[in-house]
């Protein structure tokens, strides 16, 4: 039985078409049940909608507190059966009961290489800007399981890109852009398989059996 993928996205979901490019090629075993966007004109949620998906916006202003927003889009994640849950893009940080409930089941991908330019403020064209600042000769991306720290879960692969003198945020985003679309299916794929083993902050990925 394929595995129900609930993904949260918070933009345009280019990493959320990558895995429904790569669910519709037969390289990821699962279905997406679900898409939730914090933001109502995310082109995600119009991605999700093109492949019949089920998109929802969650208002956060809708609620009295961060634990109720994130209550709802637990409730979400539990009315559309998801087994495991992917943030593409999503720039919002999930409450204690949510990664509770989904322990080692949630995956992010975040554009650089953890510990690196991470953490609070660090999103989007930011994360590039202060990469190209810093002067760095290798970036790329990483994807992590998700726990209650901004981008502190244990990491489950990393892959790198190198950073030309000439580099603008921009170009670097590209650049990082393209190792993300090819990163955080393979890590779905895995996580899907039940091929990673979480060890302390160490991820072992297990061979097929």
């Amino acid at each position: 039985m394929p595995l129900k993928i609930g993904v949260l996205i918070s933009g345009s979901g280019t990493n959320l078409q990558s895995i429904i490019d790569s669910i519709e090629r037969g390289y990821i075993n699962a279905e997406i049940s679900v898409v939730i966007s914090n933001k109502e004109n995310a082109f995600g949620l119009e991605r999700a909608m093109n492949h019949n998906i089920n998109a929802v916006y969650i208002n956060q202003r809708q609620y009295e507190s961060f634990g109720k927003f994130n209550d709802a889009i637990y409730d979400v994640l539990k009315n559309n059966q998801v087994d495991i849950v992917v943030l593409a893009g999503y720039l919002k940080i999930l409450s204690h009961k949510l990664i509770e409930n989904y322990k080692n089941r949630i995956i992010n991908i975040h554009p650089s290489l953890i510990p690196s330019f991470c953490g609070k403020g660090y999103y989007g064209i930011k994360v590039h800007e202060a990469a190209i600042d810093y002067g760095v000769k290798l970036s790329g991306a990483t994807v992590h399981f998700v726990d209650e720290g901004a981008d502190t879960g244990p990491i489950i692969l990393q892959e790198t890109a190198k950073v030309d003198y000439n580099d603008t945020a921009e170009s670097l985003q590209k650049k990082v852009l393209k190792i993300e679309h090819e990163l955080l299916p393979l890590a779905v794929k895995l996580l899907c398989e039940n091929r990673l083993e979480v060890v302390g902050r160490k991820v072992k990925i297990k061979e097929l059996n």
